[in-house]
Parts: C-alpha cells; structure tokens; sequence
C-alpha cells in the first residue's frame, strides 16, 4: 500500500513539474514591460515597385524561456489579403539550433530585413508580428498580433505615364526658289559696239528668252540683270577704264530693247544694273592658270611678284613669243560683258496649299509641297489621311512617323504600333522614341527604356520619357536630371522624392492640373504647413474628385487623419 502510494505521489510530482516548465513557455505569450518592436521606414515606403523594411525588436531579460523557440512572423494585412513575410526565428540559450539566441538574465534585441513587392492594394495596410512559441514539440501562438507600423508611402506611384511621342517636322519646302541664266557678249579689241554675230550665240538667246518669259509668267518673280563689263589687261588703263564703262553702256542698251518689245519700262523697274571692271587681271590668271600656254607659271609668277598694272603688262609682254600666244587666245575672252538674269520662282502660298489639300485635290503636288502643306492643317484626321498617302506613295519615313505621333496624341495604341510597324527596321529616332512611348503605355517599362536610350537625337522630349522611367526604376537623381527644365508634374515629383521640397514646391506651382495642387498639398504636409496641405488638398479633389480615395489613406497625409477639415475634404 505504501508502495502505490509513493508511485502515485511521484507521478503527481513529474506532471507537476511537467506543468511548470510549459506555463513559462506560456507566460511567454504576455509580452512584458520593456519589450520594444519598431519598423523602419514608419509608414514603409514603396521605391521601384518594391517595399523594403527592417523590424527590430528589444526583448527584456526574466521573459525569454531557455528552451523555447519563438518565430516572429511579419504580416502585411491589407485590403482584401494579407502577405506573410520572411520569418525570423529566436531561440532560448539553451535550445540546440542554428537560431539568434536571447538571454533570459539578459535578454536582447534583433533586427530583421524584409522585402515584398507592392501591389496597389497595399496602399491602405499595416505591418504587424504575429508569434508561435515553440515548446518541447508544443507550438503556443500569441493571442493577438503586434502591430508595428500603418500603411505604405506610394507617392512614387502618382508619375504621369504621359511619354512626349515626337514628331519629324523637317521639309525642304521652299516657296520661292532662286533661279538664274548666264549669257556673254564678247567684244572686238578696242571696241565697244554689241556685234550681231554675238547675239546669234546660243547662250546669248537662250538668255534673251529667259528674260522674255520671266518677265510675264506669274509664277516667277523677275529680279533684274546684272551686267558686268570688262576690258582685258593690255594698253593704256585710262583706256581700258573707259572702254569698259562704254561695253556696260551698249550692253545696257541692248538688253533695254529686249524689255520694251516685251512692254516693260526697265527705269521704272530698275531691272538693269551694271559693273564695271577696267583690267581684269583676275580673269586673266584664271585663264592662265587653266591654260598650257608655254611659261604658265612664268606668268603666274609675274602676277604673284607685281600689284602694279603698268609693271605686270611690262614684264609680261617682254616674254614676246608667250604673248603673242596670249593676244590670240586668251586676252580676247576678257574683252566681255557677262550678264546675269536672276529670278525667284514663286510656288503656291499657304491658303493655296491649304485648300488643296481639304480638298484632295493635291496629287499634283510634290512631295515636300505636301510635307510642308498637311502643316497648317489643324484637324488631326485630316493630317493622318494625308500622311498615309504619302506614306503608301512615297514610302516616306516621315509620314509613316507622323501618322504613329498623331495616334500617340490620341491615345490610340493599336493603329500607332499598326503605323510604326511599317518601319520596323528603321533607326530613326524619332521612330524609336515613338515605339518606346506605345511600349511605356503598354507597361514594358524596360523595354520602353532600351528604346528611348537609343533615340536621344529625337530631341528634348527623349529626356523627359527617360525621366519617368527613371522615376518608376526609383533612379530618383537621374530623374531629376532628365525631367529638369520641364516644369511637368513629373518634375516637380522627382524633386520631392529627393528630398528638394522647395524646388519641388516651386514646380508644382507652374502646373495647373489636379495632381500639382496634391504635390503642393503633399509639399505642405511635410513641411507641416497645415494650411498649405489642406487648401491645396482642396483645390485637387475639386478639380479630379477621384483624389479623394487616395488622400484618405496617403500616409503623407498621416498627421491629418484625424482632422476635422482634413476628414470634410476627402468624405
């Protein structure tokens, strides 16, 4: 009988002792004074769609239980879902495991680095610990999580996926076109009589036609003669200088007959003007020079060591027989008047171009005619039919570009990737900016980037495209870089994501839209100018009343909460 009564008593004793040591494991479900758990960023802060945030925690000494394992569970409770993170795992000192130890004379403290990718729904969650205690195979959870921080920051996310498409403007048009007909009258030695034989040259009466018909076609604007008149560089220069005046003269006369059989009064218009040269040397080493005259370079050589005319003519005709080779075939060609018939043709003036095009009677029309006319049409739809025209015709690069930019500014994604895919080989800038925007809106973000890096020659607006990429990808500076000078919305963000609060705030001022008066009403928030939040707050859910949701939960607007005004602006 004593016998059983001590196995039963022993018995009592072991689950006694059994009971003790698991009421420690599970005193350990009532978290003590002195244990601290913090997030840090408070609220997180989404930056490349990915949310990073280290939990630390302080565990007082007399609570961790020596043979106890404790997994601390990061939860993300949001909307609709929640996300468990990572588990960090503590353990007792005397437990045999691989884990972070803490003391229980001691305590200690951890610290644990999580990462998650963000999803829109997360922008209303909080972050809390939920704890398992393991116990000799036993596991205890913790009546309640522990929450260590509200929300996400997502002001990141508020970029304007609004890529700048561009356009190739360049055309060759030109309204009015110089055109000019050369004609020569050459003169005997001496003389200044206009010879008949002259005037039969052909070059003579095509110019003498030229004149005619300029004169009286509308499309032309005739803009005058000049004549220049010469006298070769031998015999007395007094002479020469006279005789030269004398050719201008009977030039002159002569090209005044041809105006007033074609009834136009040359004074009144002043359409003659003449020039006169007394000795040309100039012409003369050029002859010279293309010349094989025996001592050519002789000759050149005079000309090179003398300036004075009188000297020049001297040294020259004391080489006798080079020049009596130069009186036969070289002095004669300067004895001449040149004359030069200058027009301007005159194409069609805009309201031509214009109406022709509205009303598709442009066939006739080149193809930079057409280029530069679809310009001053303003309806979209008109601009895109012409540019496919040219683009099925003329295969021009161009137009094929202008028709995708026209649908990029309509948001109509499917007929500008149908209109870049007919210069899917090309390299041109513009058409790879162009192809980076369709793929951004299609949300190929580094796709979209490739492209953009290859088309910076398109013109500024690459740079702002390579800013909201820049933006999205949290490459924050870079942004700032990119969308400097643009006075955008996009700008005004990059800058507050870096920190720049005023220059941000003085961007946000320039732009009128509803999302600039929530940066300022962010900018006032964190510079907690409560007036500045909440008027600008205002001012943006009255302008897009779609704002409201998000500035209820926008943890930039965390202080606010519980305020009264705040609470009116966004109900």
């Amino acid at each position: 009988m004593k016998k059983i009564r001590f196995q039963h008593l022993t018995f009592i004793v072991v689950i006694a002792l059994i009971l003790a040591a698991c009421g420690g494991a599970e005193k350990m479900k009532q978290l003590p004074e002195g244990v601290k758990f913090k997030a840090t960023p408070a609220p997180m802060e989404v930056n490349g769609n990915k949310v990073k945030v280290a939990i630390e925690g302080t565990i007082p000494g007399k609570y961790f239980n020596k043979k106890a394992i404790v997994d601390v569970t990061p939860v993300l409770v949001y909307e609709g879902g929640e996300l468990p993170l990572a588990v960090k795992v503590l353990q007792g000192e005397e437990v045999q495991a691989n884990n972070q130890v803490i003391g229980y004379e001691a305590g200690g403290s951890f610290k644990h680095e999580v990462e998650f990718d963000y999803k829109d729904e997360m922008f209303k969650s909080h972050l809390e610990l939920r704890f398992v205690i393991t116990y000799k195979d036993k596991k205890i959870p913790f009546d309640a999580p522990y929450k260590v921080c509200d929300g996400i920051l997502a002001t990141y996310k508020l970029v304007d996926i609004d890529p700048k498409p561009t356009m190739l403007k360049e055309n060759s048009f030109q309204r009015i076109v110089p055109e000019k007909k050369e004609g020569q009258i050459n003169f005997v030695i001496s003389k200044a009589d206009v010879r008949k034989s002259e005037l039969t040259k052909e070059e003579v009466k095509m110019l003498q036609d030229f004149i005619a018909k300029s004169v009286v076609d509308s499309t032309k604007e005739f803009k005058g003669i000049n004549v220049s008149a010469y006298a070769s560089p031998d015999g007395p220069e007094a002479d020469n200088a006279k005789l030269s005046v004398d050719r201008g003269k009977s030039t002159e006369k002569w090209l005044t007959d041809i105006f007033k059989k074609a009834k136009i009064d040359t004074k009144a218009n002043n359409y003659v003007s003449v020039q006169t040269t007394s000795e040309d040397w100039d012409g003369f080493q050029s002859l010279i020079a293309a010349s094989d005259v025996q001592d050519k370079e002789l000759i050149l050589r005079v000309l090179s060591m003398y300036s004075d005319p009188a000297v020049r003519e001297k040294e020259i005709k004391n080489l006798s027989k080079v020049y009596l080779v130069l009186a036969e075939k070289i002095l004669p060609q300067l004895r001449r008047s040149k004359m030069t018939a200058n027009i301007n043709l005159v194409g069609y003036s805009d309201d031509q171009l214009k109406s022709m095009i509205e009303g598709n009677t442009y066939d006739s029309l080149k193809l930079e005619e057409i280029m530069y006319g679809v310009t001053l049409i303003a309806d979209a739809d008109k601009k895109i039919e012409v540019y496919n025209k040219v683009a099925e015709k003329y295969n021009d690069i161009r137009a094929i570009n202008n028709v995708a930019y026209l649908y990029l500014v309509k948001k109509d994604l499917a007929n500008a990737k149908v209109a870049l895919a007919k210069a899917a080989e090309s390299n041109e800038p513009s058409i790879l900016n162009n192809r980076g925007c369709v793929a951004l809106l299609e949300g190929d973000v580094d796709g979209a980037e490739k492209l953009f890096a290859s088309a910076t020659n398109a013109g500024p607006d690459v740079k702002y495209n390579l800013g909201i990429i820049a933006v999205i990808k949290n490459q924050y500076p870079a942004a700032v870089e990119y969308l400097a000078g643009s006075d955008s919305f996009n700008q005004g963000l990059s800058l507050l994501l870096t920190g720049k609060t005023d220059a941000a705030k003085n961007t946000f001022s320039k732009v009128e839209s509803a999302k600039g008066f929530y940066g300022l009403a962010i900018v006032g928030a964190r510079m907690t100018d409560e007036s500045m939040a909440l008027n600008n707050l205002r001012t943006a859910v009255g302008k897009d009343a779609t704002l409201k949701a998000r500035a209820k939960n926008d943890q930039e607007f965390r202080n606010y909460f519980q305020n009264d005004a705040f609470k009116a602006i966004v109900e």
